[in-house]
């Protein structure tokens, strides 16, 4: 078998196997795991120790190198450029990628051909008295130049909140920020990032409307998009309660989401590399509004792909990697829609019984097209489960496939049913719906 081709993947998890196994030619690939998602994303990442330890795994692998891929954010997302550089791999910039995930630097980028993004600017910290940016309204949302899964993203409808959730992210920027400064200090900064660093506070007006997904890939200096999802929240809330696909807005939005994304993807310089933007469809004033860009494709979404289109988007990020076409079959899947939703809590407690690997191999066979991941583990508090947002805790992913809405629904109300998840009395003050 010495002609497979070695592909490293950071961060490789259990919950992405399936899907990568799912890929057209998997027989000619041998996935190696390169650090693991607690490495990567737990406490303060150090991105010189991480690159020394991969480093150490891929010059101890007695093999060919043929790819390096990942699929989650920083330090995921520029370790693959930087590792794909130092061992001859496919990949983009590690300019174009930080020019991605840089939630400032970003905007300015996008500025320059579209203006279809909200008014924002930058907060200062070091102040005894931070205030608003100039030009930039209530109701607004605050987050750092870089974070995880809406870690320390707060949205605010006063200077009382503004001057609350500042403290927060003075108290937790760090985190992230200290460690993106050791990829800023290795680029050629624009003069308008001089003196910027990793550790800053973007100020946004809040967007409203419909949420958002389209994804994509750069091969060969060209934009394809191949798919656009919508994403729905809880009601009166900011967390996602499932993502859509394929999404139900009408066909010319579609056509401006496709336009806005092709001329910032080619403005950001990316190239054999996916991306998932994060946009507002706001139907009122028919207006498109960017939220932000991931350098990566969302592996959120390849089960939906994969039910949909009948294979997942993980195909298209091996391809570039390999040098091989990216494109994805179009509705070639099992279903009309898929789903991924989001079965949260919204105030903090113990899980008290969570359902075994056999219970939940017993939900996807009774119930055909679904799979689910359940987030806790028996007697964990919510509150310890990392990345979640600053609103609520993720129960369990549950996917979802089907020929109708009704049918995507069904099947999840049939899903949290079987679960059977139950928790301990929860906590006086945990977390509640009421946000902007």
């Amino acid at each position: 078998m010495s002609d497979r081709k070695n592909i490293f993947v950071l961060g490789l998890d259990e919950a992405n196997l399936p899907t990568l196994r799912a890929v057209p030619d998997v027989e000619s690939y041998a996935f190696h795991p390169l650090l693991t998602i607690e490495e990567l994303q737990h406490g303060e990442v150090s991105v010189a120790d991480l690159f020394e330890k991969a480093q150490k795994v891929l010059d101890d692998f007695d093999g060919s190198i043929d790819a390096i891929v990942g699929y989650w954010d920083f330090p995921v997302s520029t370790l693959v450029p930087m590792l794909s550089e130092r061992y001859g791999t496919r990949s983009t910039g590690l300019e174009s990628v930080v020019k991605c995930e840089h939630k400032y630097w970003s905007r300015l980028e996008q500025q320059k051909v579209a203006d279809a993004h909200p008014r924002f600017g930058r907060v200062d910290l070091e102040t005894d008295d931070p205030r608003p940016p100039e030009g930039v309204n209530f109701p607004m949302w605050l987050k750092p130049a870089l974070s995880y899964s809406s870690e320390l993203a707060f949205g605010v409808k006063d200077q009382q909140e503004f001057r609350e959730a500042v403290d927060e992210i003075r108290k937790g920027v760090a985190r992230v920020g200290r460690p993106f400064e050791y990829i800023l200090d290795r680029l050629d900064l624009p003069e308008e990032m001089a003196g910027v660093g990793g550790q800053v506070c973007l100020a946004e007006e809040a967007l409203s409307g419909i949420q958002v997904a389209v994804e994509g890939y750069v091969h060969n200096g060209e934009v394809t998009v191949y798919g656009v999802l919508d994403s729905i929240n809880y009601p009166d809330s900011s967390s996602f309660l499932r993502h859509q696909y394929p999404s139900a807005l009408p066909e010319p939005v579609i056509r401006r989401l496709h336009d806005v994304s092709e001329r910032v993807m080619r403005q950001i310089g990316m190239e054999a590399a996916t991306f998932s933007i994060e946009y507002f469809y706001d139907p009122q004033a028919d207006a498109i509004n960017l939220l932000e860009i991931n350098p990566r494709h969302s592996q959120s979404h390849a089960e939906l792909f994969e039910y949909v289109d009948g294979v997942p988007n993980h195909h298209c990020m091996i391809s570039l990697a390999l040098g091989k076409d990216p494109a994805l079959p179009h509705r070639a899947g099992r279903y009309k829609v898929a789903a991924k939703w989001y079965y949260r809590w919204f105030a903090d407690g113990a899980a008290r019984q969570v359902p075994t690997a056999e219970d939940i191999e017993r939900i996807e066979r009774e119930i055909p097209g679904v799979r689910v991941d359940v987030v806790p583990e028996e007697g964990q508090r919510l509150s310890e489960t990392p990345q979640q947002d600053s609103y609520s805790y993720e129960l369990a992913h549950i996917f979802t496939g089907g020929d109708s809405e009704e049918e995507l629904r069904e099947k999840y109300d049939r899903c949290v049913a079987a679960l059977n998840l139950a928790f301990d009395e929860t906590t006086p003050g945990g977390r509640d719906q009421k946000n902007v």
